[in-house]
């Protein structure tokens, strides 16, 4: 650690002193280059007396007891300090050296002038050169060759505070809003007294690394540069995927790292939240860094990481309870007048109970919601704080999932009245979550369970998407679509990881996932033969858990509900069977299928609905029929949906019977 500068004197005029300490000190090595030389030609000099004030805590002595530099590694360093400053210095060098052409300071020099000479000092495992405290050029001997002060120390001796120019392009500091819950709080209390503990003990020559776990990456970050200010200590971050992988370099960031802390006490935060997928070469490099770091250490993650030799104390920061929740919206629109005030009244409970937001979503929530309605009425403020919290909540799983357009409605989705009233009781799930598990305590019992899940199952076309975008509609929530076919993997263990990656990224946004072709993974778990059968069910179990904890609505689809596991089944709370529409159903539907703007000219719908296609075929044909009659420049016609008709049993491998087209044209 630095030693404090003298708090008697100001900053100014400490550095001033400090600065005059170091010129003094390197004005007594060119006396003792001098007097080596005046030794040569047989003359004396008498060593010059100059009066300052005495400083004890300057930059060269900080510099010097920090990193237990002996006498004359000290005057190594001065010897190399003082090329920078003194035009003649290197002239001076060339004498001693009866070399014109070795103006430089060399370890030949230092031995042949220094009275504290010391060969073990010319080690790499010596201070000196074990924390590049100078640099050694091309030269053919080690004596012989070019010394240079490093750039970084320096600055430092001078009082100019930066990185080494090595890790600029590797750390950045970490500036974070402070920590607003109580439950972060007392993470941040932990973390500090681990800590302080750890550096009154005398059993650990370093500090414990604290790994930090949790999804909600702002509030971690807060969290550690919160600890960090507290003992003083400044924070810097490097991403775990620019660390390189050989051992040469990983060892000189950890010099460089351990160097600065020495230097200017600074801490560094090791992120790990941007690398979810670590490949092998990745992994052995964060825990080699890990392993030979000496500065104090944080690490961000989003799982735990297991301990090898150093200690690795885990703090687990979980996202804000409901209360807590409430508190920070509360927090956030405080500044808000009287009359938005009170045409907010119940919208934060409602907020709560959709979106599981971290405090910094909830503040960039509401300062968009707020800078939208300098053009809103009070009436559209609530509309624009919904729509903001939706906002926060999609770029992560637009990286992981389609986004579904939602613009259907309760009248476009033609089904039995009994399919109806179920999803309108999955609407009511979904709205009066937050009643029925917290305020009416069923959360309390357990937690187990509490993810609402549904199975839409039929053939293709009819209606299980539309029904998943008229809850979203119906709800105002994001729905995503996720194609199960493509996150099972033929790897072990890598189907769960794209489970988990999908299922964290929605965790906070209250969204609807709807999982398509659910057979793909839920077929019926076969007896385990090998391996690969037994983490199959591994896949379907983990799958499953997630579903019960998930907060928003789940929906999985299915063209085989025959296909599924019973236990499987039984897990869902809501299953509909969306059967093939009847008659009477698809003419409904082929009403529903042009838009107001669309021309039509004798269009019979009981005769439309004679075809034995589903809906989404229909509205296929429609659309076809649409551009065949735009061609021809006529109004959409019978015979238009007849050629379209063909074209879509053609692509379907289905005849088309005489009795379904008998009259049309």
């Amino acid at each position: 650690m630095t030693i404090s500068p003298n708090l008697s004197i100001s900053p100014a005029n400490w550095l001033n002193l400090s600065q005059r300490d170091l010129f003094a000190a390197i004005a007594k090595i060119r006396f003792t280059l001098e007097q080596k030389i005046a030794e040569k030609k047989g003359e004396i000099l008498e060593e010059p007396v100059e009066s300052i004030p005495q400083i004890f805590d300057s930059h060269l002595n900080q510099l010097c007891e920090n990193f237990g530099l002996s006498q004359f590694e000290r005057d190594v360093l001065l010897l190399c300090v003082g090329m920078e400053f003194e035009p003649s210095w290197g002239q001076l060098c060339a004498e001693i050296a009866n070399d014109p052409k070795q103006a430089y300071p060399t370890f030949s020099i230092a031995m042949s002038v220094l009275e504290s000479a010391d060969w073990s000092a010319l080690s790499p495992a010596a201070n000196l050169r074990r924390w590049h405290l100078v640099e050694i050029g091309v030269g053919n001997a080690l004596t012989a060759s070019p010394l240079r002060v490093n750039e970084r120390i320096l600055h430092y001796l001078m009082g100019d505070q930066h990185l080494d120019e090595r890790l600029l392009k590797l750390l950045e500091p970490v500036i974070a809003n402070s920590v607003q819950i109580d439950s972060h709080h007392q993470v941040l209390t932990q973390a500090i007294a681990t800590w302080e503990n750890a550096a009154k003990s005398e059993e650990s020559a370093h500090l414990p690394v604290l790994q930090i776990c949790g999804e909600d990456v702002a509030s971690k970050m807060s969290i550690a540069a919160d600890v960090c200010e507290n003992l003083g200590l400044r924070l810097y971050k490097i991403t775990a995927n620019l660390l390189p992988h050989d051992l040469s370099n990983l060892q000189l960031i950890a010099q460089l790292c351990d160097r600065e802390y020495t230097l200017n006490d600074i801490a560094l935060l090791l992120d790990c939240d941007r690398d979810e997928a670590p490949n092998h070469n990745q992994d052995m490099a964060i825990g080699y860094l890990i392993e030979i770091l000496n500065c104090p250490m944080i690490i961000s993650n989003q799982t735990r990481r297991r301990q090898h030799q150093r200690t690795i104390i885990t703090f687990d920061v979980r996202s804000p309870s409901v209360n807590e929740q409430q508190i920070l919206w509360e927090e956030s629109l405080r500044d808000l007048d009287g009359e938005i005030k009170a045409s907010l009244n119940g919208s934060i409970n409602e907020l709560v109970s959709y979106f599981n937001l971290s405090p910094t979503h909830i503040y960039n929530a509401s300062l968009k919601a707020k800078s939208s309605h300098n053009q809103a009425s009070t009436h559209t403020f609530h509309q624009s704080l919904w729509n903001a919290c939706r906002a926060q909540s999609r770029p992560r799983l637009d990286e992981l999932a389609q986004s579904v357009e939602t613009t259907a409605t309760w009248e476009d989705l033609i089904l039995p009245s009994k399919e109806k009233f179920v999803l309108h009781d999955i609407a009511a799930h979904v709205r009066q979550r937050l009643t029925v598990y917290e305020k009416w305590g069923f959360a309390g019992r357990s937690r187990r369970g509490l993810g609402i899940s549904a199975l839409f199952s039929g053939s293709s076309g009819t209606g299980k998407t539309m029904a998943a975008e008229v809850l979203g509609n119906e709800l105002q929530l994001d729905v995503y679509r996720i194609d199960l076919s493509s996150v099972i993997d033929k790897y072990i263990g890598e189907t769960e990881k794209n489970l988990k990656r999908i299922f964290d990224a929605a965790e906070g946004g209250g969204v609807i996932l709807l999982f398509d072709e659910a057979d793909a993974l839920f077929g019926k778990r076969t007896e385990v033969k090998d391996s690969h059968d037994r983490h199959a069910n591994v896949g379907v179990s983990y799958l499953l858990q997630r579903m019960e904890a998930y907060r928003g609505l789940a929906v999985l689809t299915t063209n085989l509900k025959n296909s599924l596991d019973q236990a499987f089944l039984r897990r869902l709370r809501f299953v509909i069977q969306f059967s093939f529409p009847d008659t009477e159903q698809r003419a409904e539907i082929w009403r529903r299928a042009f838009p107001q703007q669309t021309p039509t000219l004798d269009l019979d719908y009981l005769k439309l609905g004679k075809l034995s296609v589903a809906g989404g075929n229909i509205r296929n044909i429609a659309l076809n029929s649409a551009f065949i009659a735009a061609d021809h420049d006529e109004p959409v016609q019978m015979k238009h949906i007849l050629q379209a008709a063909k074209i879509e049993y053609i692509k379907l491998e289905k005849p088309m019977m005489d009795m379904e087209v008998k009259g049309w044209v």
